[in-house]
């Protein structure tokens, strides 16, 4: 009996994207995107192509349901037009109590909630919630050059798919170099080709895992560009603020040393 409550309990945690007790740490290889390091900034048409891959390939599976379908036309994220981000809502239909019936969705909505069996946990906050680096143990040297990694942690994982498979309790498991444990029961998910974005370009896995990636960090951070801007300025403000202190001090006390030193 104990038995089959601990068999139970591991397919529980792999089936929510959590890792497998037995095995090693997954590994997770950086990737130097636009939108890292204190002047680091989201590559618009890098987003619009992340959308692009969460709707046509992620969207079935998992949602965003923190995530306001009017950001999309903000000018620090996708900057998609208005006119184009209210076609995109009304792709997605909502219960609406007062007509209780299901109506288009418009930009004062959410992108959708996902969940029933098979589904996946939702996305809107998985960039943030992934650390991807970790150690020294204390210190956050590693988060503080490289970030948490929740990025990186999610082309990893899209990307680290070797193709070998197992069967346990009647479930499929994936062989991914990323994920902790080695073994992970989401199907592949990218293929080389399977979105084929406008601008024309490079379609390959790689790509479109980093593309939507990037998207998904904007999704949990979409004021990012904002917070960044705020620092700049606070520290260049106590930079001034700072040479002012010392020259005022220095011109306080220059008299007052001169005198002691004359005595």
């Amino acid at each position: 009996m104990l038995k089959k409550i601990a068999i139970s309990a591991a397919l529980s945690l792999a089936l929510t994207g959590g890792a497998m007790a037995a095995g090693a740490e997954g590994h997770v290889h950086d990737v130097d995107f636009s939108f890292e390091g204190p002047f680091g900034k989201f590559d618009q048409h890098q987003l619009q192509r992340g959308l692009q891959v969460y709707t046509e390939v992620c969207a079935g599976c998992h949602g965003l349901k923190f995530v306001p379908i009017r950001n999309l036309h903000d000018a620090s994220g996708p900057g998609i037009p208005e006119d184009q981000v209210r076609a995109y809502a009304a792709g997605f239909d909502i219960f609406d109590a007062e007509l209780d019936d299901d109506r288009p969705r418009t930009l004062a909505d959410n992108f959708p909630t996902v969940s029933g069996d098979g589904m996946g946990p939702d996305l809107s906050l998985m960039a943030k919630a992934r650390a991807g680096f970790h150690g020294p143990y204390g210190t956050g040297l590693s988060q503080l050059f490289n970030g948490t990694g929740g990025p990186e942690y999610i082309t990893s994982i899209l990307t680290g798919y070797t193709g070998e498979t197992k069967d346990e309790a009647g479930t499929t498991f994936y062989e991914n170099t990323a994920f902790p444990g080695g073994w992970i029961s989401m199907p592949p998910p990218l293929y080389d080709e399977a979105v084929e974005y406008a601008d024309g370009h490079d379609n390959s896995i790689h790509h479109m895992a980093e593309d939507v990636s990037a998207f998904l960090m904007w999704t949990a951070e979409p004021k990012m560009m904002a917070r960044k801007q705020t620092g700049f300025v606070a520290v260049l403000f106590l930079v001034v603020l700072s040479s002012l202190l010392y020259l005022t001090n220095k011109s306080i006390w220059a008299p007052i040393k001169k005198k002691a030193k004359e005595a």
